[in-house]
């Protein structure tokens, strides 16, 4: 299948930008008294660096020190470009700008090592599987630390009291006359007073509420 080669605005635009930025450099550098290859070298390491702080940027690691590179090469790029539209003379540069371009490798090549050598990824630049082995595996030193601290001092004991009387529910006045009127009638015609069992068939209610009911009746 023929394809047709369409060529890309923005990518010729950068070719051409980046051509007369890197030819620009090339020129400062061997106005500064850089000839030879090593005027060549000094737009490579621009826009190298250049180009490795943007990456830096866009992984997202280390921004502050990603940001103050980017700019250092930025600066270098645009001054460069600026130098050379005729605000200098480049036939008589004057001494600080041979002190910048004399500085300049040593100045790249440290933020070249910078960006190179990246501390290690935190937890939140992990992949999600990463971080889940992560986890297992610092689950047992956890657990380990988790033994080895001391033991929480046990609850103090309460006092012996009545616990009926704290924790029973309140009986409706409705209800334990109802009660009262059924251990009447059960005296009556036993001879003998109601037990709790009794009553509580007798009721049908739930434990807690008949135990409270024969506790204020005074039921054995």
């Amino acid at each position: 299948m023929n394809r047709t080669i369409r060529p890309d605005a923005v990518l010729v635009q950068a070719v051409i930008a980046g051509a007369l930025s890197f030819a620009h450099l090339h020129d400062l550098a061997e106005a500064a008294g850089q000839d030879g290859w090593k005027a060549w070298a000094y737009p490579v390491s621009v826009d190298l660096l250049l180009v490795a702080a943007w990456r830096r940027l866009r992984t997202g690691h280390t921004p502050r020190l990603a940001w103050c590179w980017f700019l250092v090469a930025l600066v270098a790029s645009l001054g460069a470009n600026v130098a050379t539209a005729g605000f200098l003379d480049l036939a008589n540069a004057p001494a600080w700008l041979r002190f910048l371009v004399a500085g300049w490798p040593a100045l790249a090549f440290l933020g070249g090592t910078l960006l190179a050598h990246s501390p290690a990824d935190t937890p939140a630049d992990l992949a999600p599987e990463q971080v889940s082995e992560a986890d297992e595996h610092s689950a047992p030193e956890v657990e380990l630390q988790r033994n080895d601290e001391p033991a929480a001092a046990p609850a103090p004991e309460l006092p012996p009291g009545p616990v009926v009387a704290a924790t029973a529910p309140a009986v409706p006045p409705a209800l334990l006359a109802h009660a009262r009127k059924i251990a009447d009638t059960h005296q009556a015609t036993t001879g003998d007073p109601i037990d709790r069992d009794a009553l509580r068939a007798r009721l049908g209610l739930p434990e807690p509420m008949a135990d409270a009911i024969a506790t204020q009746l005074q039921l054995a």
